[in-house]
């Protein structure tokens, strides 16, 4: 009857693990949604939009108070006297206020060229954040396979306790009767034991593996979901979809743009100008009283000579270009090798799962056999255990090789960049 309570326990467990199914695809857009790095996106936006309006500003007026008292040494004087003209030096004492309006009016594309360096940096930076959540999905392979062959391994073993329930139900009634020794039913009864234990066992670590895969999403996952199997179908191409290789071009535009920012920092700059203030004396000098005053003009500033400083910047930039270039070979290399490696291991364990049901089948038939012998008496129950056993563990290996070959299947495509 224990055992009974066992197997609806487990039956049960599974039928609830079975409502909740979490597919690989939706563990890399959780990841991507609630990982904190991905949070990083809106607020590059927002400090893209601080700054571009910062840049914007430039355009506007700018409004400077100044005011000033002074007392000097020396002043302006005539040397000489002039008959009936009596001119008074200004005086030593001096005070000044005024308000001064600087506003540009051209600045070469400047201020413009700046804007899109700003709004190409944020590009390249949302596409660095993409680049490590990209690199998060090989983490969540690992941990999605582990969850997934714990999940696998559980199926299989209380499928092995209801076979053996099966076989103790069938003796009972002749150890009942003295028809068969109790150490026969008894020896069925500690394997079933046994796999309980082991299922027991197994659902722990499977619900610590799942928590792993509950840090990596950043979302809290119920105890009972339970993971789909994944059969990935792989692209034998070479173009890759990486966005690594997205970044380095966004790279390469962020450069071009901050060239652009160079050649346009010696362009000619005019501006207009105004001021209006109230000073003892005002701009008229040989007046020593308090005058309003006010002047208006233009003014223009253009750097004629850098010495090469604009040159050597832009050659600092090809330079940079070059550098991401051959970063690019490189990643691009590599790739290719790691692709190379991954397809090794599809077709080793391709081959592996092959042999593994030629097993299995050889298995069955063994067991079929010994089956009939224990159910007449033929064998002991333990000869019969050792045929179950060698069953269970040879379904339990083809099921490892293949867990194993859908990741070796998911982390091919990743390094296409085809997920």
């Amino acid at each position: 009857m224990k055992t009974f309570i066992y197997i609806f326990f487990f039956v049960a467990w599974l039928t609830a693990f079975s409502q909740q199914v979490l597919t690989l695809q939706e563990c890399y857009i959780l990841a991507e949604e609630n990982y904190p790095l991905a949070r990083q996106n809106s607020l590059l936006e927002d400090k893209s939009k601080l700054e571009v309006e910062v840049i914007r500003k430039e355009r506007l007026p700018k409004l400077d108070l100044n005011a000033q008292g002074t007392y000097q040494s020396e002043v302006f004087h005539f040397p000489l006297q002039l008959p009936n003209l009596s001119i008074d030096p200004p005086n030593k004492d001096q005070y000044r206020a005024s308000l001064d309006v600087n506003q540009l009016i051209y600045n070469g594309g400047s201020i413009s060229a700046t804007k899109k360096l700003k709004e190409a940096e944020l590009l390249t930076e949302q596409q660095q954040i993409a680049v490590k959540l990209y690199a998060l999905r090989s983490r969540i392979n690992q941990s999605y396979f582990s969850v997934l062959l714990y999940q696998e391994q559980t199926k299989l073993q209380v499928s092995k306790m209801q076979e053996l329930e099966i076989r103790r139900k069938e003796i009972s009634s002749g150890v009942k009767y003295g028809a068969i020794l109790p150490a026969t039913e008894q020896v069925l009864q500690a394997e079933i034991l046994k796999l309980e234990q082991q299922v027991a066992e197994n659902n722990y670590d499977r619900i610590k593996a799942l928590g792993n895969l509950e840090a990596l999403l950043s979302k809290k996952l119920d105890s009972n979901t339970k993971l789909a199997r994944t059969f990935t179908d792989v692209f034998l191409e070479n173009n890759l979809k990486r966005p690594e290789l997205r970044l380095f071009e966004l790279q390469e535009n962020q450069l071009t743009s901050y060239k652009e920012v160079i050649s346009k920092a010696n362009y000619p700059r005019i501006f207009g100008f105004a001021q209006a203030g109230y000073g003892n004396p005002g701009l008229n000098m040989l007046d020593n009283s308090f005058q309003d005053f006010y002047m208006l003009g233009l003014k223009l500033h253009w750097n004629l000579l850098d010495w090469g400083k604009t040159k050597q910047q832009k050659e600092i930039v090809e330079i940079s270009k070059e550098i991401i270039s051959t970063e690019k070979e490189t990643f691009v290399l590599n790739n290719a090798i790691q692709l190379k490696d991954a397809k090794s291991d599809i077709e080793k364990f391709e081959n592996l799962i092959g042999k593994d049901l030629e097993i299995i089948h050889l298995r069955e038939l063994v067991l079929q056999t010994t089956t009939s012998q224990f159910k007449n008496g033929g064998i002991s129950s333990s000869a019969y255990i050792t045929e179950l056993n060698n069953l269970y563990e040879a379904k339990i290996t083809q099921e490892l090789h293949q867990i194993q070959l859908s990741l070796a299947k998911a982390n091919y495509r990743l390094i296409q960049g085809y997920f």
